[in-house]
Parts: structure tokens; C-alpha cells; sequence
């Protein structure tokens, strides 16, 4: 584990991430903190813990829909692969009447 310091609105956050993840987390961590500033500059008049709250939401949202598409996904490779088996046991039974005759 790697000690390291995000930066979110000006804030820094330490936390312990594996070496494979340093990179990943200091993405992460950007990624949200453009989100967080966005959402602060839309909502001016808003407390900073509504805008978080909101930008949370906004970026569960994201992630929900993005699960979503691998999920339709996952569901169209199961169909493909169903249908292909299927194919290959009709290929299969036809090779045994063919070799039959």
C-alpha cells in the first residue's frame, strides 16, 4: 500500500491505495474534482454541501448508466454465444443425417 494526497476543491484528502492504483486515484480524484467544480459554479447560491451532494448524485448517475450499457451488453454477448451453440449443434446434426445417406 502507497500513501498519497488527492486534491478535491482545494482540499487534501491522504489515502492508502495499492501501487497499481497511485495513477488510477490521482484520475479519479481530478475527474471528481472538475465535476465539484462545475456543479459549484452552476449552483453559486447553493451551501457546498448540497452542491456535493448533488455532483454525487450527478456521477452515480453516470455510473448507473454506464453499468447499464455493460450489463445490455453482457446480455447481447450471452444471446450471441446461446445463438452460436445453438448453430453449432444444428451444423453438428446435420453433418450426422448428411454422413447417414
Amino acid at each position: 500500500m502507497k500513501s498519497i494526497k488527492v486534491t478535491v476543491l482545494g482540499r487534501q484528502y491522504p489515502l492508502k491505495v495499492d501501487d497499481s492504483d497511485v495513477e488510477p486515484m490521482y484520475e479519479i480524484a481530478q475527474y471528481v474534482d472538475q465535476r465539484l467544480r462545475t456543479f459549484k459554479n452552476e449552483l453559486i447560491n447553493q451551501p457546498e454541501t448540497t452542491v456535493m451532494v448533488l455532483a454525487c448524485l450527478s456521477l452515480a448517475e453516470e455510473l448507473f448508466h454506464e453499468r447499464q450499457k455493460k450489463s445490455a451488453g453482457d446480455t447481447a454477448d450471452e444471446a450471441y454465444f446461446d445463438a452460436s451453440d445453438k448453430l453449432s449443434e444444428l451444423l453438428a446434426e446435420i453433418k450426422r443425417q448428411n454422413s447417414d445417406i
